[in-house]
């Protein structure tokens, strides 16, 4: 009974850890492309 919990236990860690990950490397992601093209943006939306 102990291992199917450390097994389950562990499942979930792994789970989680991967979720985590994604929406990390999402906001990153974000954050690289979106931020630059938004400045862009605007200083075009200002000027023009």
């Amino acid at each position: 009974m102990g291992r199917f919990i450390d097994d389950l236990a562990g499942a979930i860690y792994d789970l989680f850890k991967n979720i985590i990950r994604g929406f990390c490397y999402l906001l990153a992601g974000m954050l690289i492309v979106g931020l630059p093209l938004y400045l862009i943006a605007w200083i075009f939306d200002n000027v023009y």
